[in-house]
């Protein structure tokens, strides 16, 4: 799974949010190291909705403009689990590695 994916999935975790809010929400998840243009992120949740992670949970009008709700579904509930679980492995096998390099021990090639 693609970071931007990943952290779409992971701003509608707790309720849905609409374009501009998930905007928001992925640049503050990512302490403002991904930031999504609109074609970016529309493409992204065109895609996910087909792949049925999220759905369109409802549409308002503000401003005379439709605002979209999106909010993930139980399969995307599970999809991000387990990118969660498999990113949280890898962590911690990173994590071992270089806690056993700066215990010293003998050299090996």
């Amino acid at each position: 799974m693609r970071e931007p994916t990943l952290l779409i999935l992971t701003a509608l975790a707790d309720r849905p949010r609409h374009g501009y809010g998930l905007i928001q929400e992925v640049s503050a998840l990512s302490g403002g190291e991904v930031v999504l243009g609109a074609g970016t992120l529309y493409g992204a949740l065109d895609r996910l909705v087909e792949q049925e992670l999220i759905v369109v949970e409802r549409e308002e009008a503000v401003d005379g403009r439709l605002r979209r709700y999106y909010a993930l579904t139980d399969g995307g509930a599970s999809a991000l689990a387990a990118e969660a679980e498999r990113l949280r492995r890898h962590a911690a096998a990173a994590t071992e590695r270089l806690r056993r390099r700066a215990s010293p021990g003998p050299v090996t090639a």
